[in-house]
């Protein structure tokens, strides 16, 4: 299939990128460069040992997104484009609706003009809040508690309204926990603009001395060790469930109507907690990482992981790496690009 993978320069886009490609796909990136590096685009070249078309760009520019439409002659579209900061969307509300709900308008809208009704949705296990139970089956009640959460939200209800409008569209929404991780080569891994939001590139910036310590937002959680319990899932695991997701909404199917609305959980289906976490990535370093105990963090939940046996069931996707995996590949991309892509 000829695929259009926005955000396709970013963390999880870049390495969607490479299993599409591994799996026989051609991919055009398109990213605005917002939170990535062109260079991430010169690493998925390298990789996959082929030309990948780059556009820089934005899912809210209309006309770039006809032009590219009209001639891309694009079977299908896995959608990452968004911001993604819980922090900084309490503070920008207006920014994530408009990019996040605004944008995936305006890209529905050119899909449907040219007749693209394939879509994988890149959202987020922050549609359930804070979960009363644990595993999080995806037909749990939604509670995002931030405006990152809620704009995932709204566009799955877009998408599940425009699949009730036509049911030809084949779209597929899914829900990932922790992503972490990075490349097995080294080339390519998460490269975060400014402060880290999430904990292992924090974890890997301090153990590679860009950073002083890591602070550890409470521990007297009801958790085994106090802090907080989490479900991380590695990168190549997540890039792999979007292909499946992808094979899944194309299979053949001997019913009239080959359209399809599916909701899907990525994760490994057990959670680690910080301090776990922490001595994980110790032990693969051989150094202690210095960090300290600070208050909890507002809206962090004690405990959250996912049952990820629908997607297991509908196409055979499970996690296959651990956490001791996850911490080697972070470690392998961080040391040898200790400032990110703009290392030397």
């Amino acid at each position: 299939m000829n695929v259009l993978v926005t955000g396709g320069a970013g963390y999880i886009g870049s390495h969607t990128a490479i299993e599409l490609l591994a799996s026989g796909h051609d991919v055009t990136v398109l990213d605005n460069l917002s939170n990535a590096s062109p260079r991430a685009v010169d690493a998925i070249r390298l990789l996959a040992n082929r030309d990948v078309p780059f556009v820089e760009g934005d899912i809210r520019d209309g006309a770039l997104l006809t032009r590219l439409f009209g001639e891309g002659d694009f079977d299908a579209v896995i959608h990452f484009a968004a911001l993604k900061a819980v922090g900084e969307s309490v503070a920008m509300p207006l920014q994530y609706y408009d990019n996040n709900v605004g944008g995936t308008g305006r890209l529905l809208d050119c899909m449907a003009a040219a007749g693209v009704k394939t879509l994988v949705f890149s959202s987020s296990a922050t549609v359930y809040g804070q979960p009363p139970t644990n595993p999080i089956r995806e037909d749990f009640p939604y509670a995002p508690t931030n405006p990152y959460g809620r704009t995932k939200l709204m566009i799955e209800q877009v998408l599940r309204d425009i699949h009730a409008a036509d049911p030809s569209w084949r779209i597929s929404c899914l829900r990932y926990f922790n992503p972490v991780g990075a490349h097995r080569s080294g080339e390519l891994g998460e490269d975060p603009l400014g402060a880290p939001n999430n904990l292992l590139p924090f974890i890997s910036q301090v153990a590679v001395g860009r950073r002083e310590q890591l602070e550890v937002f409470g521990d007297d959680y009801p958790t085994p060790d106090g802090t907080c319990i989490r479900d991380y899932v590695h990168i190549s695991d997540l890039a792999r469930g979007h292909t499946a997701a992808l094979a899944y909404l194309t299979r053949p199917t001997s019913e009239a109507d080959d359209g399809q609305f599916a909701v899907h959980n990525l994760g490994t289906g057990r959670g680690h907690s910080v301090l776990e976490v922490i001595a994980a990535f110790e032990a693969v370093t051989g150094a202690a990482l210095p960090y300290r105990i600070v208050g909890r963090r507002p809206g962090d939940c004690a405990t959250c992981y996912a049952d990820p046996s629908l997607a297991r069931k509908d196409f055979g996707w499970t996690a296959r790496h651990d956490l001791q995996r996850m911490c080697e590949d972070v470690w392998r991309w961080q040391a040898t690009h200790p400032e990110g892509f703009r290392t030397a």
